[in-house]
């Protein structure tokens, strides 16, 4: 069976949207080696509808300018891009295609498919938050800025019930992020 494994940007008291805002200053050689790890060993992105269109807005264009981010850029081109959506969606970079039908049932079956490597989810807040209602994600990987943003959606909101987690690894890179990886209980 297949892993679904999350990786968020996420500050001290919890918030997760729009990092661009605030993690930037903390970016470093070792949280980009995270991320890649995240992303490398992946060929299936799971992804909400926002981040798909920041990826496509992006990534596309850093591929084609051959930069240092140019093997990422392929990697992810090539990787098959699955949206959760609710809305039918026109899709401009390659591999990309919509979810159907429910999120549980689909990503259930996305796990049975065969081989060997895991689904990665990048961002996707609501997307993270359904997989971990449902039981389905595997691993959750954080990489935790030491800076209180104060405002904005927040990782674990008011729910029904407790999900219990298991730390499996933690690292505290040089400038104050730890990147921590979680496993349900």
């Amino acid at each position: 069976m297949r892993k679904i494994i999350a990786s968020l940007f996420i500050s001290l008291d919890g918030v997760v949207e729009e990092p661009a805002a605030w993690h930037l200053p903390y970016f470093s050689d070792e949280m980009g080696a995270a991320v890649m790890d995240s992303l490398a060993t992946a060929d299936t992105l799971l992804l909400g509808r926002e981040t798909y269109d920041s990826f496509a807005g992006a990534w596309p264009e850093r591929e084609a300018a051959g930069g240092e981010d140019a093997g990422l850029g392929k990697a992810l081109g090539d990787a098959r891009k699955i949206v959760v959506s609710r809305q039918p969606l026109e899709f401009t970079w390659r591999n990309s295609e919509l979810l159907r039908g429910d999120l549980a049932e689909a990503v259930t079956a996305l796990k049975n498919e065969p081989g060997d490597t895991h689904i990665a989810v990048s961002g996707s807040i609501s997307v993270v938050q359904q997989l971990l209602d449902a039981g389905l994600l595997d691993e959750l990987r954080l990489l935790v800025h030491p800076i209180a943003v104060r405002r904005g959606r927040r990782l674990f909101e008011d729910g029904e019930n407790p999900i219990p987690l298991t730390l499996v690894s933690a690292e505290t890179f040089a400038t104050g992020v730890q990147h921590l990886v979680y496993r349900p209980a």
